[in-house]
């Protein structure tokens, strides 16, 4: 049995980056989201967004991949949001995603940063938020292809 600790601090936004994601059915998403996280034997320590983007903190089973992981959460939930109505205007998921590897001893401090969301974003656009993970995860990027 393989024994695993590894973090991954998750963000992808709506398609083209609409703000689509009504706050007060927020709770519905992160709920339905938690589920399929759960069902797919991994940990979710937090999840949290705002009108155009989510931010979720969770571990990985050591059988599913990343990338499928991914992928499942934002189909899923897709088709749920559609099927439910909880956001009318919502159309798809951005493709693509950014992941980080966090520390455990961060996770706190991590998880603060996620919960604080709203308040973050009243400072900071989601443009300048994902650069700055990018610079501080050492992750090289051309700005002209990261919000197409």
């Amino acid at each position: 049995m393989p024994f695993t600790q590894i973090l991954y601090h998750i963000v992808f936004s709506t398609k083209k980056r609409e703000r689509t994601m009504n706050p007060e059915r927020h709770e519905e998403l992160f709920k339905y989201i938690w589920g399929t996280i759960k069902n797919k034997k991994c940990h979710m320590y937090r999840i949290n967004g705002v009108e155009d983007h989510l931010h979720i903190l969770s571990s990985l089973h050591p059988t599913i991949s990343l990338s499928s992981f991914i992928k499942d959460i934002k189909v899923s939930s897709s088709i749920w949001i559609k099927k439910n109505k909880i956001f009318p205007f919502f159309e798809n998921w951005q493709d693509g995603y950014a992941a980080f590897t966090c520390s455990f001893e961060n996770k706190t401090s991590l998880i603060k940063y996620i919960m604080n969301q709203k308040e973050h974003h009243r400072k900071i656009s989601f443009k300048e938020e994902l650069m700055t993970l990018f610079k501080d995860a050492g992750i090289k990027f051309n700005e002209k292809y990261l919000f197409l």
